[in-house]
């Protein structure tokens, strides 16, 4: 891959769900915060120049001091987050530099993802110009309505839980964000902001381990995983 990347983390949520006074980005897995071992993966790959994390403002300088004391040197601003996750991923690629043709967003809260996985998401973005990467859905999903009822049950094998980093030409992105943040338009992801515009956006397939730390069972499980892959187990 010689495209010029960057990736924008974003760690700006309050994790409510949680259930901690600590916001779960700065919970701490094997004896470091989630979010620097999420860092500390982008900052390994090779095709990565540059790194943009997107924190709450009360937390910016907090986060420098981690990336100070860790040496993520790949790190080039750590940025206040907006009132939405829209609008704090807007203002991460504005961080990025003008050298920068192809962008990721990542959940700061997805620690185990893997470089392999980060690789396919990125080959697969140069190809088509956007790409997300998700995994096949295991269980059978219902769609309910308000009632309580039973509305449809999809085919399964249409269906994809999708999850980051999701990939883009920078100059797409950007396009999208700025079309929806004049349409007053807010999405659930970067995808959904690209794919209202029309633009094609592909599936890089994923690992079921690449899990996004949001309840209090999430994180022993995240610990075990990591313990595991540590042993070369997976």
């Amino acid at each position: 891959m010689g495209a010029k990347w960057g990736v924008v983390v974003v760690a700006a949520g309050r994790g409510s769900r949680m259930g901690t006074k600590e916001s779960k980005q700065y919970l701490e897995m094997q004896g470091k915060p989630i979010v620097v071992h999420t860092l500390e993966l982008f900052a390994s790959l090779g095709n990565l120049a540059e790194i943009i994390v997107v924190v709450g403002a009360d937390d910016v300088g907090r986060v420098e001091e981690l990336v100070s004391r860790y040496g993520i040197v790949k790190v080039k601003a750590v940025v206040a987050g907006g009132s939405e996750r829209q609008h704090s991923v807007y203002s991460g690629i504005q961080a990025l530099s003008p050298a920068i043709e192809w962008v990721m967003v990542h959940d700061g809260v997805r620690p185990l993802v893997t470089a392999a996985a980060v690789g396919t998401c990125c080959s697969v973005a140069e190809r088509v110009g956007a790409a997300v990467l998700a995994v096949p859905v295991k269980d059978t999903i219902k769609q309910v309505g308000d009632n309580g009822l039973i509305v449809s049950t999809p085919d399964r094998r249409s269906l994809w839980a999708i999850q980051t980093p999701q990939a883009f030409r920078r100059e797409l992105l950007v396009r999208a964000h700025e079309q929806a943040q004049e349409e007053g338009f807010l999405g659930t992801d970067d995808a959904m902001v690209v794919e209202r515009m029309g633009v094609p956006v592909a599936v890089a397939e994923g690992d079921y381990t690449n899990i996004k730390i949001t309840t209090p069972e999430d994180l022993p499980w995240a610990e075990f995983l990591l313990a595991k892959r540590e042993r070369g187990e997976g």
